[in-house]
């Protein structure tokens, strides 16, 4: 039960410092890694709001009290001012509107769903689309308008 330790300058050390050298170098260095992805987050954080798409909507204004916010993403239906819907983001034909809003519903646990139209649109498209909102499952639905509209009650005039 002996142990040797051979002394650091003892007559093995020239051959481990010859082995040291030849052995791949085990350290990664991350500064370059670090500095690209900095700089890819720059430019996502400049180009992610470049990336949502929208019709321009001149939404009617009202004195109505906002509704509250739940746990799911709002789904949104958008009527735009030349009478394109788009559901969500993507704008669809009004023959698929029910069948994509079936689809939609047996997917989600909510029954609620926002309608943007535009001021200009007429009341006959709006209440179209209200009705196929309904039969494609959506019983719940809020209209979204913008704030600082007339109360109707004598106090704004």
């Amino acid at each position: 039960m002996g142990a040797s330790v051979t002394p650091r300058g003892g007559s093995g050390s020239k051959r481990r410092r010859s082995h040291d050298k030849r052995r791949p170098m085990a350290e990664i260095n991350v500064t370059p890694f670090v500095d690209v992805m900095l700089v890819l987050l720059i430019i996502f954080m400049v180009a992610a709001p470049l990336l949502t798409v929208g019709v321009p909507i001149e939404l009617p204004k009202t004195a109505a009290q906002p509704l509250p916010t739940e746990e799911e993403e709002p789904l949104t239906v958008v009527i735009g001012s030349e009478g394109q819907i788009l559901l969500q983001n993507t704008e669809i034909e009004r023959d698929s509107l029910v069948s994509k809003l079936r689809a939609v519903a047996a997917e989600r646990s909510s029954s609620k769903i926002f309608l943007r139209a535009d001021s200009g649109v007429e009341y006959g498209q709006v209440m179209q689309v209200m009705g196929a909102l309904n039969n494609g499952g959506f019983n719940n639905i809020g209209l979204v308008t913008d704030g600082g509209g007339p109360t109707l009650d004598g106090a704004d005039q």
